[in-house]
């Protein structure tokens, strides 16, 4: 499995800093890849190929290490929050060709470029088995989300708990995939998406979990960037567990509609961690830390060494809440937005 991770460049005010190409320029990759984003405003970080849980941690926690100390030599703080948690000011694209063919051609739609996701790929041997294992995995999309759901605040408070999930919407090839009937379906689609120009290239197509064009995995996208990367790490064994049980035969849920689908989505963002949505076997809206505690006992059989970490992680979770719960808490002591970004910055 591999991470990959986006942040947030802020100043000393909290405001977003247009200086991404400069901050990826001064960090050094210590074991993954450190990248640019479509805003000059985001980073983003990139593990190798790790194949336990503490190794995904090993090189998130240099990769983030890195990325803001290169931010701190240019007078920036690196933000791990799913959205802007001061209002826009200033977000300029970052000047690479395709970056600004995409802001050209979708307008305003671009802003929710200032978006910061947490994408998981899965190692798969072939494209046919990864369309498999998508159909399979889909119900358990709202129930990932609300794991890491990390962005309540954008200039005031959304509602959500994930307010990435509905501004990453606007995209035209955003949300839940489809139930495809197989790799020639799948293909079909992204074909359609293309002549249709809702995307300019396969690199934008950005279902909830999709084929990667670039690797050879499943790449699960539904995640906010996750507040800590200990809570990027279990989101990122839980999704490799998930696979792992499909593959080995385990049990599926029951097929959703994709009407069902998205608004259960909705759900997850709107009440995160501490909330409800639909369980993906009945159907029932029910607590979203029940349902961890059923996909913790449906893939315990894969986990191997990996179920203590993940134990561990979720108990965790339960007792401190996840990212939107600590913004909240934080902004709920004196009622500043500026503190909720001074609690979120990396040291």
């Amino acid at each position: 499995m591999g991470v990959e991770e986006e942040f947030l460049l802020v100043d000393a005010d909290g405001e977003l800093a247009g200086l991404g190409v400069e901050v990826v320029g001064a960090a050094h990759d210590p074991q993954g890849v450190l990248e640019t984003e479509l805003t000059c405003s985001q980073v983003e970080a990139v593990t190798g190929v790790c194949d336990t849980p503490e190794g995904v941690l090993g090189q998130l926690t240099d990769l983030r290490g890195e990325l803001a100390g290169a931010a701190r030599r240019h007078g920036l703080r690196l933000v791990p929050s799913g959205v802007p948690v001061l209002p826009e000011r200033r977000l300029s694209i970052t000047p690479k060709p395709r970056y600004l063919l995409i802001a050209e051609h979708f307008g305003a739609a671009t802003r929710a470029g200032a978006t910061c996701g947490c994408h998981v790929h899965i190692g798969m041997p072939d494209r046919a088995l990864g369309v498999w294992v998508i159909n399979r995995v889909r119900a358990w999309l709202p129930t990932l989300l609300a794991v890491t759901a990390n962005s309540p605040f954008d200039g005031m408070d959304t509602g959500y708990a994930s307010w990435r999930y509905q501004n990453w919407s606007r995209w035209p090839s955003a949300g839940p995939p489809p139930r495809f009937a197989s790799l020639d379906e799948y293909d079909s689609i992204v074909d359609g998406l293309l002549r249709s120009g809702a995307i300019l290239d396969r690199g934008m197509v950005y279902w909830d979990v999709r084929l990667s064009e670039h690797q050879p995995t499943v790449e699960f996208r539904v995640s906010d960037v996750a507040a800590t990367a200990g809570d990027a790490a279990l989101f990122a064994a839980l999704v490799r567990g998930l696979v792992a049980h499909v593959l080995d035969g385990g049990s599926v849920c029951s097929d959703v509609s994709p009407a069902v689908l998205r608004a259960n989505l909705w759900r997850a963002s709107r009440d995160g961690l501490g909330g409800c949505c639909l369980h993906p076997v009945t159907g029932e809206a029910v607590p979203v830390h029940e349902q961890l505690g059923d996909l913790l006992a449906m893939i315990s059989g894969v986990l191997g060494d990996d179920a203590e970490f993940v134990r561990a992680g979720l108990a965790k979770l339960r007792e401190q809440g996840g990212g939107a719960d600590r913004q909240r808490r934080i902004y709920s002591r004196r009622r500043l937005l500026s503190d909720v970004v001074d609690d979120l910055a990396l040291r």
